[in-house]
């Protein structure tokens, strides 16, 4: 498993190790005691998979606020992704920047999005299946969003607003600006 911190450092590219031969491969995605030993220690309590059928499908930026916060283990199981998360912690030296990566099902890179951060992605292909561990269960009344292409965040999601497929909850979700952040 390869651990990679990103400019933020407390998000990480983890890529596990693949093994193959003619038939495909074998591939251990998660593993608590390596995810520890890493510096990952969350107890995971629930997954969740989605399935996008458009290119430019958006989802997010979204969060789950204190007690309910979550942090993300996201990986792609068919396709492609662009994957997002802004630093929404007020005390952080970080507070407001973010950061990417593109995650797919033939590179197998995984993103670690711990707690405080707003998490989203944008699909880079048709029928792009997405599955994701977090450290806490969904609850509706903590569930938040903020707009996608926010200019004061102005996060390059490499696609212009007119090719983004939105949910109604993300195209009427708040302005950064007018976020106050529960982290």
């Amino acid at each position: 498993m390869d651990v990679v911190s990103l400019d933020i450092p407390e998000v990480k590219i983890i890529t596990p190790r693949r093994f193959g031969d003619d038939r495909g491969f074998f591939s251990e995605t998660y593993n608590a005691r390596a995810f520890k030993e890493a510096g990952i220690d969350v107890d995971f309590v629930q997954d969740n998979h989605s399935a996008s059928v458009k290119k430019g499908t958006v989802r997010g930026l979204h969060y789950q606020a204190p007690p309910h916060a979550q942090s993300k283990l996201v990986r792609v199981l068919k396709g492609s992704i662009i994957d997002v998360a802004v630093d929404a912690r007020k005390a952080s030296p970080t507070f407001g920047q973010w950061v990417k990566a593109e995650l797919s099902a033939e590179n197998g890179a995984q993103i670690f999005v711990p707690k405080g951060f707003l998490h989203g992605f944008v699909t880079l292909e048709p029928d792009t299946e997405v599955a994701y561990k977090v450290d806490a269960f969904y609850d509706g009344a903590s569930d938040g969003s903020i707009k996608w292409n926010d200019p004061d965040l102005g996060v390059d999601w490499g696609l212009a607003d007119s090719e983004a497929s939105l949910s109604e909850k993300d195209a009427k979700a708040p302005a950064w600006a007018d976020f106050d952040s529960p982290f």
